[in-house]
Parts: C-alpha cells; sequence; structure tokens
C-alpha cells in the first residue's frame, strides 16, 4: 500500500526583496527619536521632581512691584456717636413727660423728678443767707459806731495834747522871768510829755480797732458769701429735677414707670442722636500694636466707599480684640468736601477697612494661603512646570498682597495656594 505524502499541499513561496526591512527599521528609529523628543523632557521632569501636583489644583501669582498698602478689614457695628444718658439728680418721684422713641429737640423737657427734701433744703439755706446778711449789716453799724469812739477818743486826746503845748509854753516864759518854781516848771514838762504818749496811743488804737473791724467785717462777708454759694448749688439741684434733653434725637428706652420712687444717681433714660453715627470695631489683638488714633479708614455700604478714620482704641483687651471707634470724615483723602453716608441705622453691620500703612514702589505678590504653610519664610518658584522650594523673605502684609524683602525677583512665578499638600517636597512637577 502506497502512503500519500504531503506534496500535495506544499506551496512554492517567491524570493521577497531585502529591501523593505531596511524601511521598516528607518522608520521605527525616527519614531523612536520624535518620541525622545517629544517625551524626553516629560522623562526628565519625571525624574527630577519628587512629587506631581495638578495644576488646577494650585494657584499662582507673579511678582511684580507696585504700591502696597497695609490695611485690616473688620466688621464693624453702627452706633450712634452721641448718645448720652440721662440720670436722677436725686432721690425723689419720676414723672415722664415723653414717650420712648419720641424725637425730641434739645432743652425739651423730658421728666420731673419730685424731691421735698432737697426743696425744703434749699429753703432752709436761703432763710440761713437771710440771717447772715442780716448779721453783715449789723456788723457794718458796729464798726461805724466802734470807729467814730475811736476817734472821738484820737480828738480827745489831741485836744490834751495842745492844752499840755500851750502850757508848757507859758511855763517856759514864766521860767524865763524867775515868776514860777522849778515844780511847777518841770510839772508843766511832765504834762506835755504826759499828753503826747496819751496822744500817740489813742492813735495806735485807733489803727487796731480798725484792723480788728475790717477783719471781723471781712469774716462775716465770706461767711454770707459762702451760703450765698451753697444756695447755687441747691438751687441748681432743684432746677435739675426738670430733666431737659442735651441733644435733638429720639428717646431711648424709659428706665421705670409713672410716678416711681428713683434713687440718686440712676439712670432714667436715654437720648439717642440720630444726626451722627461711628462706627464700633472689634480689633484682633494681634494688631492692636500697629494701629494709632487718626488713621485714615474706609467704610463700604451699597458698593461705596466712604472715608473715614480711627478715633478711639480701648486699652483693655477682651476676648482677644481691642474695641475702637471709626468716624466718618468730613474729606478725603485729596481734601474734598464729602458726605456721610445717609439712611445708617443704629447696630447695623458694614465692613471697615482700616489703612495702616502705605508703601511706595515695592516688590510684592499676592498674598495666599502659602504664608501660613510656609511661615512666610518658603515659596515654591515655578519654572518650566516645576515648582522648586527656596527660601524667602517677606515684610508688610495687606488683605490683598505681602512684601517680597528677598529669595524672589519681578517676573517670577509662585505657588500662593496651600503648600501643604507637597509635603516639603524641593521640587513638584505640575501636571495639566
Amino acid at each position: 500500500m502506497k502512503i500519500t505524502d504531503t506534496s500535495a499541499q506544499d506551496v512554492v513561496l517567491t524570493k521577497t526583496s531585502t529591501k523593505r526591512p531596511i524601511w521598516i527599521g528607518a522608520a521605527i528609529v525616527l519614531i523612536a527619536l520624535a518620541m525622545l523628543f517629544y517625551v524626553g523632557p516629560t522623562v526628565s521632569k519625571w525624574s527630577s521632581s519628587d512629587t506631581s501636583v495638578s495644576a488646577e489644583r494650585l494657584r499662582f501669582a507673579t511678582v511684580q512691584r507696585g504700591d502696597l498698602v497695609r490695611d485690616l478689614s473688620v466688621q464693624g457695628r453702627v452706633v450712634a456717636a452721641v448718645s448720652p444718658k440721662l440720670y436722677a439728680p436725686a432721690q425723689g418721684t419720676i414723672t415722664y413727660t415723653v414717650d420712648a422713641g419720641d424725637s425730641v429737640s434739645k432743652d425739651q423737657i423730658l421728666a420731673t423728678i419730685d424731691s421735698p427734701e432737697l426743696t425744703n433744703q434749699l429753703k432752709q439755706e436761703q432763710a440761713s443767707l437771710a440771717e447772715s446778711e442780716m448779721a453783715l449789716d449789723r456788723q457794718r453799724i458796729q464798726a461805724k459806731k466802734q470807729a467814730l469812739e475811736n476817734q472821738k477818743a484820737v480828738d480827745m486826746a489831741k485836744v490834751a495834747l495842745t492844752a499840755a503845748e500851750r502850757e508848757k509854753r507859758r511855763a517856759d516864759k514864766a521860767w524865763e522871768s524867775q515868776s514860777i518854781s522849778n515844780i511847777d516848771y518841770e510839772k508843766a514838762q511832765d504834762d506835755l510829755q504826759n499828753a503826747k504818749l496819751v496822744y500817740q496811743h489813742a492813735v495806735q488804737d485807733a489803727n487796731l480797732n480798725k484792723e480788728s473791724l475790717a477783719f471781723e467785717l471781712k469774716a462775716m462777708e465770706l461767711q454770707t458769701e459762702r451760703q450765698s454759694l451753697l444756695i447755687e448749688e441747691l438751687s441748681r439741684k432743684v432746677e435739675q429735677l426738670t430733666v431737659r434733653s442735651p441733644v435733638d434725637g429720639i428717646v431711648g428706652n424709659l428706665a421705670f414707670e409713672q410716678k416711681n420712687q428713683v434713687a440718686q444717681d440712676t439712670s432714667i433714660m436715654s437720648v439717642v442722636d440720630l444726626t451722627e453715627f461711628e462706627m464700633e470695631v472689634a480689633i484682633p489683638e494681634s494688631y492692636a500694636d500697629d494701629l494709632a488714633i487718626g488713621m485714615a479708614a474706609e467704610v463700604s455700604l451699597n458698593g461705596e466707599t466712604h472715608p473715614a478714620q480711627l478715633v478711639t482704641i480701648s486699652p483693655e483687651i477682651e476676648n482677644n480684640q481691642v474695641t475702637g471707634r471709626v468716624r466718618f470724615a468730613a474729606i478725603d483723602r485729596s481734601g474734598n468736601s464729602v458726605q456721610p453716608p445717609q439712611g445708617l441705622r443704629q447696630n447695623q453691620r458694614l465692613t471697615t477697612r482700616i489703612l495702616m500703612e502705605n508703601r511706595d514702589d515695592v516688590l510684592m505678590v499676592q498674598r495666599g494661603q502659602f504664608l501660613e504653610s510656609g511661615g512666610g519664610r518658603v515659596a515654591y518658584k515655578v519654572e518650566q512646570g516645576i515648582a522648586r522650594r527656596i527660601s524667602i523673605e517677606t515684610g508688610a502684609r495687606s488683605l490683598s498682597s505681602v512684601e517680597i524683602l528677598g529669595g524672589l525677583n519681578i517676573g517670577d512665578t509662585i505657588v500662593i495656594s496651600s503648600t501643604d499638600q507637597f509635603n516639603g517636597a524641593d521640587a513638584v512637577l505640575i501636571t495639566d
């Protein structure tokens, strides 16, 4: 039996040309070179970076020169610049003549306080003043009488002195004619000397009595004046029992009901002047040392900015904050007159911007979370798709910008978003 072979299935192949593989190899080489040209830089970036982050997760900013305004933005509460509280001047029964919310004008009567004790004390002191005035008039009459008695004594002594001088002249002539004894002549001399002494003492006594009377009169005048001043003070207190409005405004809440008893120095009501407002702002403690009275400020209301000025700073820190007052300015920084905003309401919340410092032509960059991430000493500079960690030095900071003192140059681009995701890497590949 003959076994059939596979010769019937064989196919004769034609001889292929040896030139085709050469072209294929050349194409592969070209493709490899192209891939090396385009992919090589990427591979190089991957090899030179520690990690990679998508650009969509980052924010970038360019370093530039400009004017840096160091400022602080806080929430302010609108308060009345003038809102006096009124207190009871004495104990008594109060009677209100207005209600809460009433519009009042300056010096309008708001309430009266009935104080019988104070009124009676005024009448007693007035009676004492009248008594003192009568005693002063009596002392003046007594002083005139005493002055007259003193003058009378001086005049009598003067007459006695004149008589003694005349007797002395008569004795001198008699002595010359030897018609008088020596004893009588000496007696005439003694009488003259005695008259001179009496006259001198009378004059001195009159002067001393005059000074004494003037002193007593002055003392009683001062006592009367003191009593008069006491009457004026009591009259002022009695006048204050009629409580008047110190300003034009609106009556606040009444502290007592009608005809109630009030104690002295107790708050009885308040009057709010709605024609002038201020902003009460709470400032973080960290900025307290940088603030000063007179700093410029800006208040935002309904899309408009109104110039203002920091007028007070509390010396006390409460809840890590200090309280300040911002007053609307009458002129802006250009010297132009401006009107304060209209339609403000008590306790309205507005954003207030305090301008603490203005630095011209400084190197700065937009502010971002990179300051907190690196403590203001580290930043990531972006070059050819790679963010490299560098050391920087920062200065003054505002709400939108931060001053660059060293480590960066104008035109440099840095990552201003949080760099915590870089985990401290020296180089980070930024992918699309």
